[in-house]
């Protein structure tokens, strides 16, 4: 995902440390011409198109570039990468996340989905602690940070923050008159049109909380959201004692990529440094799951397990593509996902096979929906 706003945003974090990293690999979807710029900058990097049918449009290249499925897999394995950052968005980004860890790669993960999707599958290869996989999430990234500075044991819950997306405070009537243009403006951060319009619905969140669960092993009712729209706490870790240990800073991707790439050391960085007194107020509050729906699903699949993360990532995946090419209201998202969640045939303990044969099941079933 190196042409995606992580992925830009990691090769920012490398340009501003030139004597800690080198790029091995870059790869994308289909973002030729990006690829083909980055490529320049970066010439002794392998590239590669996982949309094979780029080759035809591919041109000159300055370096090696390969095409298809199997050559991002090729790049995640790669003997000369030690740390793969997982940035592919939704559940295209799982394979080659499974094939790293595999191969004893370092995965810093911005690929939720892995998580969301196959979190039974990668708990199994990867034991709670490992620091073989790192969040780059600014959420889970905080939380990781946070429970550093106590044992385990001693962990209450945690908790992740939102930013509330561009329509908190919305009624019922307001939500059903939101156009992809309005929800693809997101008050805080800049992300793809997928994970913007997650961020409108919640549904984004729903996700976090599922993969929160997977990557701490910590059971959903110990996950607490809370909605701050400033975006300066990103998430916190509260103890038996009753202490609640906050990770803040500026909302910056290059911080948490940063930390995940260099862990467990600390570098300077180029993000702004946070100045309490000159923001003046931080505000929290109890997200609106009444007009937000999406967000208890998350708890829901977190608390079943098996395939119900796979199934309402792919319908979530699905509804969003429905809802931005008009066939689909703002308003009909969560209720879509919580059909196709509820209507599945549900694995307690699926196979990876098991779990991407749900998921295209539930892309299907979320196609032919109707309010």
């Amino acid at each position: 995902g190196s042409t995606g706003s992580i992925g830009r945003s990691t090769l920012e974090v490398v340009r501003a440390n030139p004597d800690r990293f080198e790029v091995a690999s870059l790869v994308a979807h289909s973002s030729v011409d990006a690829l083909r710029e980055q490529a320049a900058e970066f010439p002794d990097a392998v590239c590669v198109l996982a949309d094979a049918t780029c080759r035809n449009a591919a041109g000159e290249w300055p370096g090696e570039v390969r095409f298809g499925p199997d050559a991002v897999c090729e790049a995640a394995t790669a003997a000369d990468a030690d740390t793969v950052v997982s940035a592919i968005i939704g559940a295209a980004g799982l394979h080659g996340t499974i094939a790293a860890l595999d191969a004893g790669k370092r995965v810093a993960l911005a690929n939720k989905e892995t998580l969301v999707t196959a979190g039974p599958v990668v708990r199994k290869k990867v034991a709670v602690g490992d620091d073989r996989l790192l969040p780059v999430d600014s959420e889970h990234s905080a939380v990781f940070q946070t429970m550093l500075s106590g044992e385990r044991p001693h962990l209450d819950r945690i908790t992740l923050t939102a930013s509330g997306g561009p329509f908190r405070g919305w009624d019922a009537e307001q939500l059903e008159t939101v156009t992809p243009e309005m929800a693809l403006d997101h008050p805080t951060w800049d992300m793809g049109p997928q994970i913007t319009i997650d961020s409108a619905t919640l549904l984004n969140k729903a996700m976090e909380v599922i993969e929160a669960r997977w990557l701490f092993d910590i059971p959903p009712d110990r996950i607490d959201v809370v909605v701050h729209p400033q975006s300066i706490v990103h998430g916190m870790a509260e103890f038996a004692d009753g202490s609640v240990l906050a990770q803040l800073s500026e909302p910056d991707m290059r911080l948490p990529i940063q930390y995940a790439l260099t862990y467990p050391e600390r570098a300077a960085c180029g993000v702004k440094r946070l100045k309490l007194a000159e923001l003046g107020r931080l505000d929290f509050e109890r997200p609106d799951t009444e007009h937000f729906p999406g967000l208890l699903l998350g708890f829901e699949a977190a608390e079943a397990g098996g395939t119900a993360g796979a199934v309402l990532n792919a319908a979530k995946e699905a509804a969003v593509d429905r809802f931005l090419d008009g066939t689909l209201a703002f308003t009909d998202i969560a209720a879509g996902c919580r059909d196709v969640l509820h209507g599945h045939t549900f694995d307690a303990d699926p196979s990876l096979e098991e779990i991407l044969r749900q998921d295209e099941l539930a892309r299907r079933e979320l196609q032919r929906w109707k309010p």
